[in-house]
């Protein structure tokens, strides 16, 4: 490096440390923004051609990039931006602290993946999936959906481990030379109506008698002819476990009818699509099977999702969601059998500050829990509750909200700048950090707008 270069390292050093030392951050972004204005070129620099992997997508990212790094450990050195900070000052943070490690798998954000792919020569793009998001900072998914299509054609070297059964993510990768196709699952279609290339309606089979997704065709071809319709698949998550490509070496022993199990610590029917993309992608990379899915099986939370809390005679699990098919996803985790459920909303620039997004969540169901509306929005939340038929109450203070909760077990369910805010709260609260406990992806994306 440079003598520019190593001014902005050590400017960026400095500046983390003092972060971490003041209670200010967890040093996840202050250090890669100095850097960057410091030295511009930074970040192509201390990529140092290493082979690269890229996480992106709508929902998904952090957990599918935490079980991705912890197969590429069982092999190599990490550098990885675990904190969630996944734009420019993000990423530079992460390669400072990581210098020197043989490897790097990083979450970026969707709209900055074809300036980070390029400076960093990735070798790999997972393509987890593209729903509308927070409309008003990255707008509608088609543009997306363009900007990522664009990138994978620059770089046709490039490995692509896509998700067919979504039907933005197949037209970005549809012409790639090297995609590896993934059936990790569709829990929400409701932006996948159309054909991206053509507009043409998308058809949609159900989900066959083994549990796997369905298939799914444009009515109207492509402008070359071809018809566009779900890829066959090269590994599929079901049910009972993952199916893999034949040319994967692994303990034939190990697997029943060409199904190997996967027994995942976190939840939910997304994260085994997340674990199956991340074992795929580690796999692209030289990790032998085995090792990949254990390492994904171990991985327990991300930045504090999903780890419990011991509050005042409660036992708090924390949950984040932050659109549509977060949302719906993140409810169908939630206990049932727990004694409450506190639902708190923010409506920060990190939430994206149109909130219209809650009229497409299905909230209805949740007649037999007692439910606490919270959050700085608790208001428009309360309104969308009421009318799909929830009893609650409204407590705009969140650990007041849990507070008012009987003791027991509570769930609680939050968007960006909620769940930091709640998190911060607990640990002064209680004296110890929650597991994982980064600011994480919460406040760095505050920052970042």
């Amino acid at each position: 490096m440079g003598l520019r270069s190593r001014l902005a390292c050590a400017a960026a050093d400095a500046a983390t440390w003092a972060s971490r030392k003041t209670g200010r951050g967890a040093g996840g972004m202050i250090g890669g923004l100095i850097a960057n204005a410091i030295d511009p070129n930074l970040l192509q620099q201390l990529g140092q051609h290493r082979p690269t992997a890229i996480v992106t997508g709508t929902n998904g990212k952090s957990t599918t990039t935490r079980m991705l790094a912890s197969a590429l450990r069982t092999e190599y050195t990490v550098a990885t931006n675990d904190g969630g900070d996944n734009m420019d000052a993000g990423v530079i943070s992460a390669l400072l602290a990581g210098r020197g490690r043989e490897v790097i798998a990083l979450e970026v954000d969707e709209l900055h993946v074809p300036a980070i792919a390029k400076k960093l020569d990735a070798q790999v793009l997972v393509l987890l999936n593209l729903s509308r998001d927070q409309l008003d900072r990255v707008g509608e998914i088609n543009k997306i959906e363009r900007v990522l299509r664009e990138c994978v054609e620059q770089r046709p070297d490039m490995t692509v481990i896509a998700n067919c059964d979504d039907v933005q993510v197949t037209s970005v990768a549809w012409d790639a030379p090297n995609v590896v196709w993934v059936s990790a699952g569709a829990g929400f279609v409701g932006d996948s109506t159309s054909c991206p290339r053509t507009g043409g309606h998308i058809v949609r089979e159900d989900v066959d008698a083994n549990g796997e997704a369905g298939d799914w065709y444009a009515v109207k071809k492509l402008e070359d002819g071809r018809e566009f319709r779900r890829p066959k698949p090269d590994w599929v998550i079901t049910p009972a476990g993952l199916r893999i490509p034949a040319e994967v070496k692994t303990d034939p022993e190990g697997a029943k009818d060409g199904v190997h199990p996967l027994n995942l610590t976190l939840p939910g029917s997304a994260n085994r699509g997340n674990a199956a993309q991340a074992i795929a992608a580690a796999v692209a990379m030289g990790v032998p099977f085995e090792r990949a899915v254990t390492a994904a099986e171990k991985v327990d939370n991300v930045a504090g999702r999903y780890s419990t809390v011991q509050f005042e005679g409660r036992s708090v699990r924390l949950m984040l969601a932050k659109n549509p098919a977060g949302w719906q996803e993140a409810l169908s985790m939630v206990d049932r059998t727990a004694d409450s459920l506190v639902i708190t909303v923010n409506g920060q620039v990190a939430d994206g500050q149109d909130l219209s997004w809650l009229w497409d969540v299905k909230f209805e169901n949740f007649e037999d829990v007692k439910v606490v509306a919270a959050g700085e929005r608790s208001t428009d939340l309360a309104v969308r509750l009421g009318y799909a038929g929830v009893q609650h109450d409204l407590i705009a203070d969140t650990v007041e909200a849990i507070r008012a909760c009987p003791p027991g077990r509570v769930e609680v369910l939050a968007n960006y700048t909620a769940f930091r805010d709640l998190k911060r709260a607990l640990d002064q609260k209680t004296g110890t950090a929650t597991s994982g406990a980064e600011t994480g992806n919460a406040g760095t994306q505050e920052e970042s707008h």
